[in-house]
């Protein structure tokens, strides 16, 4: 019925994000002459028009109205990673670990350097304009942005956010101390812990999850449990159940929602959905509210295991979704 939690792109650019953004292509486009040369070519040229338009396009776009009337979506929420925007460079320049003299410092830089492509106005703009066109087509658009949070960088944070006509703001965790954990190139960090290290570092995430839901920056909250992106996993339940107990009582202190969302389940090497089971029930049983996204970012992605992921709600006993206009909560019923 909805997914909010959608993007347009990110990078790094290499010859895999070509290769995957040639799929999204194809997948949008009627068969001809499968393994001929005319039709490399004709992949080449579409690429071609896609790097020179850019993903604010409206052709690129276009893409995910067609993908959204395909599966029946109500509402989509399209977003973008606050670190893709120009704007927003010395927030993460602040917060992240990019000293080159660091160990993994100057990884980071060059990832940065290689997603903060954007301009915010260009993206706001791009979706404000498309909203009439997905309403006249049966689908309401809703415009989102992803922010990473800093513990104490709240202030600078609320700052970059304000004065947009955002319909929501979603609030993430992508990064502990600086480390951005989800990066595949800092993924030997974890490797290199054993158990109680890595209980350390899982203790400190959800110290930065709780703080990012009493910030009450956030209409709601993205993948809670996501610090588990590359299947290194805490054994001790009971440590677990007392974190994911410390986050409800969050979310529930500000009313704050949250997402069941699927790309770690079909993206990462988890393969789990955020949260996992046992953190859902736990959520579940203290009412906590949901919405759902794919978390995609390709337009082919669009909508995967959103439908699964309302049914299981919907088995659960929740009722209804939440949504967001223009930063105000309402309520979808499933």
């Amino acid at each position: 019925m909805i997914d909010y939690h959608v993007h347009l792109e990110e990078g790094p650019y290499s010859f895999r994000w070509l290769e995957r953004t040639a799929q999204a292509l194809q997948a949008h486009e009627e068969p001809i002459n499968k393994g001929y040369r005319q039709s490399v070519e004709h992949q080449v040229q579409l690429l071609s028009e896609r790097l020179q338009k850019g993903c604010y396009s409206e052709e690129w776009l276009d893409l995910y109205l067609q993908q959204a009337k395909r599966l029946g979506l109500q509402e989509v929420g399209i977003v973008d990673h606050l670190y893709r925007f120009k704007e927003t460079r010395a927030y993460f320049e602040r917060y992240m670990e990019l000293d080159e003299q660091h160990e993994y410092g100057s990884l980071q830089r060059y990832w940065l350097e290689r997603v903060m492509t954007e301009n915010m106005d260009e993206f706001i703009e791009t979706i404000q304009r498309a909203k009439e066109k997905w309403r006249a087509q049966g689908v309401t658009l809703k415009l989102g942005i992803e922010a990473d949070y800093f513990i104490g960088g709240e202030e600078e944070l609320a700052s970059l956010l304000k004065d947009y006509p955002w319909d929501f703001v979603i609030g993430s965790v992508h990064f502990v101390d600086g480390w951005g954990f989800d990066n595949p190139q800092t993924e030997y960090i974890f490797k290199g812990m054993d158990e109680v290290a890595l209980k350390q570092h899982y203790q400190r995430f959800f110290e930065t999850v709780e703080s990012m839901i009493t910030s009450n920056l956030f209409d709601f909250v993205a993948h809670l449990d996501n610090f588990k992106v590359f299947n290194y996993k805490v054994q001790d339940e009971l440590f677990l159940d007392a974190a994911y107990e410390r986050v409800v009582q969050a979310l529930k202190a500000t009313n704050t929602a949250t997402e069941i969302n699927a790309g770690l389940y079909y993206r990462y090497p988890v393969k789990e959905m955020c949260p996992g089971p046992r953190f859902l029930q736990t959520l579940l049983a203290h009412g906590v509210e949901f919405t759902v996204s794919s978390d995609s970012h390709f337009p082919d992605d669009l909508g995967k295991f959103t439908f699964d992921n309302v049914q299981q709600l919907k088995e659960a006993g929740i009722s209804s979704l939440v949504t967001f206009t223009k930063r105000k909560k309402g309520y979808i019923e499933i």
